[in-house]
């Protein structure tokens, strides 16, 4: 079944073009001046009235200083995951002349030699590096949160591992920074993402470990009837409202679609949450994210899995989220397997959420 929720929702971050601090390289004063008058220009206020009710009933009050950075993009910060598979000389050092250090302490359970990832502070970006065919890029520039899904994950050399929602693949990029997998299937059901993702595991994979990947265009939903029981871990970094985009919309009317559609995202998460497990074999573990801080898209949706699927038990990430209290914010009043990562100046991370499940017998 193609259902429309699927592809319309997970296009719905992207498809807004705005990335946070697109002025790479920009001293800060210019970076905000420009952002200043993105603010004035695009900023949405049906979605920013809608989200002002919203969670201002679910967070209290930290909404106030999350709603302050998630409208203020000249406070956004980018992290730089390096890739260890195209090592260049001096990069580290030259990172760490303009103030970026380790943005995950060596003391997390999971945290492999070769994955290397800095963050600094300050607001902006490294300029990026364009895609060049046969050439592989140095650095992928991203929200430092958004690694916390891969390390949750625990991928180890060997096993069978599906990214479920994949594009526009720097989760992907990033377990095989961590581990080789014995296979690797990167999924995304929307044709023009998925067009995404195979430039981007171009972009940093080399040929030899590409052959252990495959790409696919799949219904999410199915993938857990089309191969059960197959993998050892299983990603599911579902399609989500991305409150940080949708801020940022300049349609009214666009938002105003998506903000009816967006009570749709639970159901179509509880599918594609429910074909993961079906995916999962006994003993494997899967983890769920979205980028955005709806409870219903969120807690909810674990909740729901948890009191349907008896097969199925929450992990506890509480070590993890200790490890990295120093640079992430947390939502406090979580359960141990779940984290949400609130943004807040200084530490412009997220949202984020992730939590972690494992499937303790067959289905």
């Amino acid at each position: 079944m193609r259902g429309p929720a699927l592809p319309l929702a997970r296009r719905a971050g992207a498809a807004l073009g705005l990335g946070p601090g697109r002025a790479a390289g920009r001293d800060p004063g210019q970076l905000q001046k420009k952002a200043e008058g993105k603010l004035q220009k695009q900023i949405c206020r049906v979605v920013l009235d809608h989200f002002e009710k919203q969670y201002t009933a679910e967070l209290g009050d930290a909404w106030s200083s999350v709603r302050d950075v998630l409208t203020s993009p000249w406070c956004w910060q980018h992290a730089v995951l390096l890739n260890r598979f195209s090592q260049s000389p001096g990069l580290e050092s030259s990172l760490a002349g303009q103030g970026y250090h380790p943005a995950f302490p060596a003391a997390l359970p999971y945290l492999p030699a070769a994955f290397r990832c800095y963050s600094r502070a300050a607001p902006g970006r490294l300029p990026a590096q364009k895609h060049q065919p046969g050439r592989l890029k140095e650095y992928y520039l991203l929200n430092a949160a958004s690694l916390l899904p891969v390390l949750a994950l625990e991928v180890r050399d060997g096993q069978r591992v599906l990214d479920l929602c994949a594009a526009p693949g720097g989760k992907s990029v990033a377990i095989l920074q961590c581990a080789c997998p014995g296979y690797f299937h990167c999924n995304e059901y929307d044709d023009l993402r998925s067009r995404w993702l195979e430039q981007t595991i171009e972009s940093f994979i080399p040929d030899p470990v590409i052959n252990l990947i495959t790409v696919s265009k799949l219904d999410g939903r199915q993938i857990g009837d089309l191969q059960p029981e197959f993998y050892d871990k299983v990603l599911v970094d579902a399609p989500c409202s991305n409150d940080r985009s949708w801020l940022f919309s300049a349609d009214p009317q666009q938002a105003v679609l998506r903000l009816m559609q967006r009570k749709e995202l639970s159901s179509v998460q509880f599918q594609l949450l429910r074909s993961a497990v079906e995916a999962l074999r006994p003993g494997g573990s899967l983890v769920y994210s979205t980028c955005t801080l709806s409870r219903a898209e969120n807690s909810d949706v674990i909740n729901l899995i948890l009191s349907s699927c008896s097969n199925v038990v929450p992990v506890d990430i509480s070590g993890m989220a200790r490890g990295v209290s120093q640079e992430f914010t947390f939502l406090s009043g979580m359960q141990q397997h779940e984290l949400l990562v609130l943004p807040e100046k200084g530490r412009a991370w997220g949202p984020m959420y992730v939590a972690k499940l494992k499937k303790v017998s067959s289905s």
